[in-house]
């Protein structure tokens, strides 16, 4: 799985949605339902280190089953000190990559989420270097 170059967070403008504070139920509506909560700010919601936070756009399949799919954007944060199995954004051996960060008493493994791949033992010879871990994924709905 691949990824584009980062790309880095600006606040353009404040743009407000509003939020629903009625359950959304997968059946039928309930007309008295229609209560408005508060608006809410994508960028507070889903930024909480904006210095430090980073978008990157994903190609490939490797991670499919972690439901992170081809076109999807990820938001990175880069102050996270990556924990054992946290899906993060790793530069191995010169190249961009998204993988599950796994970490062994010895050993560092990034795994894919998908049968097809196999699972990439960073030795001692290999650069790795973590840039960020996932905190978001932003996909269309289909």
């Amino acid at each position: 799985m691949e990824i584009s170059s980062p790309i880095p967070f600006q606040v353009r403008t404040s743009l407000r949605i509003p939020m629903v504070t009625a359950k959304v139920e997968a059946g039928f509506p309930s007309p008295a339902d229609d209560h408005m909560e508060r608006s809410i700010d994508l960028n507070e919601e889903l930024i909480g280190n904006p210095a430090a936070t980073f978008f990157v756009r994903v190609s490939g399949d490797s991670m499919r089953d972690a439901n992170i799919h081809s076109g999807d954007i990820l938001v990175i944060d880069r102050s996270l000190t990556p924990k054992d199995r946290q899906i993060v954004v790793a530069m191995i051996d010169g190249e961009f990559t998204v993988k599950r960060f796994r970490r062994t008493k010895d050993r560092i493994f990034l795994e894919a989420e998908n049968p097809a791949f196999h699972p990439i033992e960073v030795g001692e010879n290999q650069e790795l270097t973590i840039w960020g871990a996932v905190t978001f994924v932003i996909h269309r709905a289909k």
